[in-house]
């Protein structure tokens, strides 16, 4: 294990995630099966839809000022302060903007079926409530304290159960409507946690940080990096939802949830690994890759099995869901596959990253997402649920092989660029 990651630190961190992770699992294995049974394949369509269409935006709500953070203070422990204090105001400014863009976009996008008080509920909790729960473990990732992280991210899950058994204690077959507003209350219960909790360990704002102008173009490319996984990731279920029915949406929404849930164990990794793939970025790139290159081999001993896992026994998963969930089947052998491509581009994009190439990575992610959105303007009406797992499958290969390309030709380069100079990304 040392010899896996290097430094006694690391492997703690990662020790720290799995535990984390694998307890923030189990949660949430109960939370999505209790939800995904009461609401039924329709409801949980609709609480998809709007919950996808938050994510694109839920990027920007930040600014990118979470990664600064975790860039600057990894390197230098007394501009917590400063660089916490500009996260608590962009994320105030920044989420307001948005909340407001959410509320305008779902006329347009989202079918009318969906109430808009639903779209109200889940935009408050994830531009505000989930945006500074994310914040508040960056906070510990900066300190590489990730076993603060690590309880930020469980009470979150936790919390969400809770809502989740409130719920169907009254009401065993509720609404979307219903369920959105007791996601808005835990997910504003566990931020309001989060912050206490950086408060007390790692103290408080100064909110006299002014960012240069380089400074606030790299949050940006941090931003729009995360928006574009976003929509590459999830603008189908929104698409779904308006292109097609709310039940082929539940069925895929169901599917990809079950990824995301099989992916966990290779996110503990990246998040214990991203402070020091900054600090290997002062080398260039070519340090950051091989360092991913090694990070890589091992994880992919994980998602090559998973992989094969999830495609044989899929069949399980109406005896779990309920009969509703028959053909989620078929989405997920469909989409088996991602936890390997999804390795294999999270690693060599964050030696990008740690490199200062954000916004190389940004451009390509963008690229890919405006694919994903174009093919699916094809494949969903042609072939509903099928198309999105389709145009997933193509979207991750793509970013595959577009970011392991770009961190290939610029390893290449006879000078390394330092990770603290923005402008030449």
């Amino acid at each position: 294990m040392a010899q896996f990651l290097g430094k006694s630190t690391v492997v703690r961190n990662t020790v720290w995630m799995l535990v984390g992770q694998g307890l923030r699992l189990v949660i949430q294995a109960l939370y999505f099966t209790l939800i995904a049974r009461s609401l039924g394949a329709g409801n949980y369509g609709a609480f998809v839809g709007v919950a996808a269409l938050v994510g694109i935006v839920f990027p920007f709500s930040t600014l990118g000022s979470g990664a600064l953070l975790v860039k600057n203070v990894a390197r230098d422990k007394t501009l917590f302060a400063r660089y916490w204090g500009g996260v608590l105001t962009t994320t105030g400014v920044a989420g307001s903007v948005l909340f407001v863009m959410v509320i305008l976009l779902a006329n347009l996008v989202l079918p009318a079926a969906i109430p808009r008080r639903l779209v109200c509920l889940v935009a408050g909790a994830d531009l505000f409530g989930t945006s500074m729960i994310t914040a508040c473990g960056q906070a510990f990732q900066a300190f590489e304290s990730l076993n603060w992280t690590a309880t930020i991210n469980v009470l979150m899950s936790a919390c969400r159960l809770a809502g989740a058994v409130v719920l169907i204690a009254i009401d065993k077959h509720p609404s979307a409507l219903q369920w959105g507003y007791l996601y808005f209350c835990s997910t504003t219960i566990a931020a309001i946690a989060a912050q206490l909790l950086v408060l007390v360990k790692l103290g408080g704002p100064d909110f006299s940080l002014r960012k240069s102008a380089a400074e606030m173009r790299e949050g940006f490319y941090f931003s729009a990096s995360l928006s574009a996984q976003t929509v590459y990731n999830d603008i189908d279920k929104t698409m779904l939802s308006r292109l097609s029915t709310l039940d082929a949406t539940g069925i895929y929404g169901a599917a990809y949830r079950l990824i995301e849930v099989s992916f966990v164990p290779v996110s503990s990794v990246l998040n214990a690994t991203w402070p020091t793939f900054f600090r290997t970025g002062s080398e260039g790139v070519s340090a950051t890759l091989r360092y991913a290159k090694r990070l890589l081999v091992r994880v992919l001993a994980y998602s090559i099995p998973v992989s094969g896992i999830l495609l044989l026994s899929a069949g399980v998963v109406p005896y779990i869901l309920g009969p509703e969930y028959f053909r989620t089947v078929e989405a997920l052998r469909w989409l088996a596959l991602l936890p390997v491509l999804k390795s294999i581009h999270y690693f060599l994009a964050d030696a990008l990253t740690g490199a200062g190439f954000q916004g190389v990575r940004a451009g390509i992610q963008a690229g890919v997402a405006v694919f994903n959105f174009l093919i699916n303007l094809w494949l969903i009406p042609a072939y509903s649920w099928r198309g999105a797992a389709w145009s997933s499958i193509a979207s991750d290969a793509l970013l595959v092989c577009g970011i392991g390309t770009a961190a290939f030709l610029l390893s290449r380069r006879p000078k390394p660029v330092l990770a603290d100079a923005p402008a030449n990304v």
